[in-house]
């Protein structure tokens, strides 16, 4: 079984562990504090971020890309045919890279990062290390974002029936990822995009988003309609 090390309301963790549900496997979760130097986890990935992956071979990956694709060509070749998470053209699975990149990343850098470390990481780093009140700018900055990231979700689910085109990739997995870490803290605007809501009620349906749905961050309970699939 796989080991994952991982933070519960991290983008890019959630996403690896939506991939493996769609692979059907469920590893070993290792949680680690974003906000606490860990040694163990620097002689893993000198980066020292989340999520790294230790496969059963005892193979080492990480970043939330790289284990991504990494997952699809070890679990999802089969008989010589490329996962289904990753389509076989080549204009299409540069989409798919594409939006997996924005939704990981920009997405992190406007709106998801802002809210964990407003609204988690601070509370519980040490004041020396940045820890306190929360940045009521930061935060105004990113619910201003996260709409531009929902509308720009409900455009691309206008013209395509997934994010990257008609089935499901990489790409919806990372943006559910996303969005299921800020709609754990209640700071998805979902009334401002029904298309959005639409996509993400059927990704949130899925069996690989059960484990998800169950998280639990200690003294901070989810937001109510967080685990409801009719929300």
């Amino acid at each position: 079984m796989p080991i994952l090390h991982h933070y519960p309301l991290s983008a890019g963790s959630r996403f690896v562990r939506l991939v493996l549900g769609e692979f059907g496997e469920t590893p070993t979760l290792v949680e680690e504090h974003p906000w606490e130097r860990s040694d163990a986890l620097l002689a893993m990935n000198p980066a020292g971020t989340v999520p790294v992956l230790v496969d059963d071979d005892e193979t080492v990956v990480s970043g939330a890309t790289v284990i991504g694709e990494y997952l699809g060509e070890t679990r999802g070749v089969r008989l010589g045919e490329l996962t289904p998470l990753m389509p076989s053209g080549p204009i299409e699975r540069a989409e798919t890279r594409r939006l997996v990149d924005w939704f990981l990343h920009k997405m992190e850098d406007e709106v998801t990062g802002y809210l964990l470390r407003e609204k988690v990481y601070k509370r519980r780093m040490p004041v020396e290390r940045g820890g306190g009140p929360p940045d009521a700018a930061a935060i105004r900055a990113a619910r201003a974002n996260i709409r531009h990231h929902l509308h720009y979700i409900g455009y691309l689910t206008q013209r395509r029936n997934c994010l990257a085109g008609r089935e499901i990739t990489l790409a919806d997995l990372a943006a559910a990822g996303a969005l299921s870490a800020i709609d754990y803290l209640g700071e998805v605007p979902w009334e401002d995009d029904t298309g959005a809501r639409a996509w993400y009620a059927r990704v949130k349906s899925r069996p690989s988003f059960r484990s998800i749905l169950a998280d639990q961050v200690r003294g901070m309970p989810a937001a109510t309609h967080y685990a409801d699939l009719d929300f």
